[in-house]
């Protein structure tokens, strides 16, 4: 491991952080100036450079944030901490702006501030080790056996020219293993042309493919050569090929059997030399038995056939696409590349990206944009993630302490028992519903509470109804906003809550009982929304008049 520069005037200050990290077994080298540092980066090589640099902010000679300027420019991966007794916003809000990896204000606490150079040392190794692999694999990333599968098959592919089916979700990197075919092919020299065939309109597609002549139909004003021409000695990729129109499938048949083609409206027949690989998220053999795939058509594509993982499939790969994508991004908006801190990589480890590497792409775009610090904690994540996860039953803060082989999909043994405790001692209705008073759905803000202004005798079907809790005795209470900030979470495990209780207590018509509740809650709510106005809350319910007003009746509403 390469030493941790530490930079400060404070003779006081060096031999405290020198000690710390010697315990620590991390390696030290300190400075008493800028100008000393700035001499010792231009004489010493990269494997002999500061594992993280600690500098104070105001020193004679210079300013630390005068350091971070000239070090970005010499090592933009290496982690900075700025140290000051100077706690003011601009120095905090200059000091991430120059690319810190973290502010540290004097007097600190000496175990975090360990804590926190152990943070950036095992960044910067994350850093090294990302940016090795982005050499050796500059086209795709993927340390998942699955992936390992994907490389071999496009290694043994590299000499042949045979015509490749790629099969995988959307987002999952078809077009990216195309082009790594091609690359890696005996045509890589020729062009790579690509069409995705569900794109383009049907009437435009044959033209877009074959080409067509002057004349051949109203606007076509001059010849144009299609894709199988633009592709001429190279490859030819048609995407999502499921979704091509069946009588343009017999043309492309066609092509793939002898090789010839016609352009629309033409009478010469051209040659095609052209490698075609094809790709789709559909299964090919069901569209054939559905009737709307060529069988003939499927098994001329079919001849080797890749599938590329989700990427579900291959959890392992986020952390390294992760740091990759943000860099990426980073790059294209001219800012400093922000950072991960590993509880955030959990959280994401266990979101399902139904999108895929697109999706997790576009998120680290959005990362990059959004996150307001330097660092992306596991609170900075798009919101629609942070929901997916909790829904999924997932805690967020044991993920982000534990890891991610943290599961809390079910309710704890002690909630349970306590449930059981309260719906044993008071087998009623009434008392199922007090049974919630003490659960709490594991997770971040997910605290199932009934508001104190809740009768004792009314029973909570839970969750936020627009900011008002409504019982089935007809009473109002305010709700907790931060209680109930996940509402497609907490009023399903409350309504689960309730039914366990109920069953226990030996109840014989919980259906009827929680039937009752539900709907007594949506039809009170949406009287409290309209002020009493039946016809109105109906329309919002999207029952009729009559269907409301005989629910009031039998539900004792009047």
């Amino acid at each position: 491991m390469k030493p941790i520069w530490i930079v400060d005037d404070d003779q006081s200050i060096r031999f405290v952080l020198e000690k710390a990290l010697m315990r620590e077994d991390m390696p030290t080298r300190s400075f008493t100036n800028p100008q000393e540092v700035l001499k010792a980066l231009e004489s010493c090589s990269s494997e002999e450079g500061p594992q993280v640099l600690v500098s104070d902010i105001r020193m004679p000679g210079g300013t630390g944030l005068e350091l971070l300027t000239a070090v970005k420019e010499l090592h933009p991966a290496l982690p900075v901490i700025i140290m000051t007794a100077y706690s003011d916003l601009d120095s905090a809000v200059s000091s991430f702006q120059g690319g810190a990896f973290e502010y540290l204000p004097k007097p600190f606490d000496l175990p975090k501030a360990v804590e926190l150079i152990r943070r950036a040392v095992e960044e910067s190794q994350r850093e090294q080790s990302d940016s090795v692999s982005a050499r050796l694999s500059a086209e795709m990333l993927g340390q998942a056996p699955a992936m390992q599968d994907v490389f071999r098959a496009i290694g043994r592919l590299s000499q042949s020219v045979v015509t490749v089916m790629i099969t995988g979700e959307s987002g999952s990197g078809k077009e990216l293993v195309a082009r790594a075919l091609h690359k890696h092919s005996i045509r890589a020299s020729g062009p790579f042309v690509a069409i995705n065939t569900a794109a383009i309109p049907k009437d435009l597609l044959e033209s877009e493919l074959f080409g067509h002549e002057r004349g051949a139909f109203t606007g076509a004003q001059t010849m144009r050569r299609g894709r199988f021409e633009q592709a001429e000695g190279g490859t030819l990729f048609l995407d999502e090929i499921g979704d091509m129109p069946f009588d343009l499938q017999t043309r492309l048949l066609r092509v793939l059997s002898d090789g010839n083609f016609y352009r629309v409206g033409g009478h010469v027949a051209l040659k095609a030399n052209v490698r075609v690989i094809a790709a789709t998220h559909q299964d090919l053999e069901q569209r054939v038995k559905d009737g709307v795939f060529r069988e003939d058509l499927f098994h001329r594509l079919n001849v080797i056939r890749l599938r590329l993982p989700a990427l579900r499939e291959r959890l392992e790969d986020i952390p390294m696409l992760t740091h990759h994508f943000l860099q990426q991004s980073a790059q294209q908006l001219g800012v400093e590349s922000k950072r991960i801190a590993d509880n955030a990589l959990s959280v994401l480890q266990v979101f399902s990206f139904p999108g895929n590497v697109r999706q997790l792409e576009n998120i680290c775009h959005w990362l990059t944009v959004m996150a307001p610090a330097q660092t992306i904690e596991p609170k900075d994540l798009p919101p629609d993630v942070l929901q997916s996860v909790i829904n999924a039953g997932f805690n967020i803060h044991t993920l982000s302490t534990q890891g991610v082989g943290s599961n809390l999909n079910n309710l704890s043994v002690n909630s349970v028992a306590t449930s059981q405790a309260h719906s044993s001692a008071s087998p009623s209705p009434a008392g199922a519903g007090a049974a919630l008073d003490s659960f709490k759905l594991p997770g971040v803000g997910l605290d199932f509470n009934p508001p104190q202004s809740t009768p004792p005798t009314g029973s909570v079907l839970g969750g936020n109804l627009g900011g008002a809790v409504v019982t089935n005795s007809g009473a109002v209470g305010s709700i907790n906003p931060s209680s109930s900030s996940h509402f497609g979470a907490d009023w399903q495990v409350g309504l689960e809550a309730q039914a366990m209780s109920l069953l226990v207590a030996g109840h014989q018509d919980v259906w009827d009982i929680l039937s009752r509740r539900f709907e007594s809650t949506l039809i009170q709510t949406a009287l409290a929304n309209t002020r009493g106005r039946r016809i109105e809350a109906a329309q919002k319910l999207g029952i009729g008049r009559n269907t409301i007003t005989r629910k009031i009746q039998e539900l004792g509403l009047e």
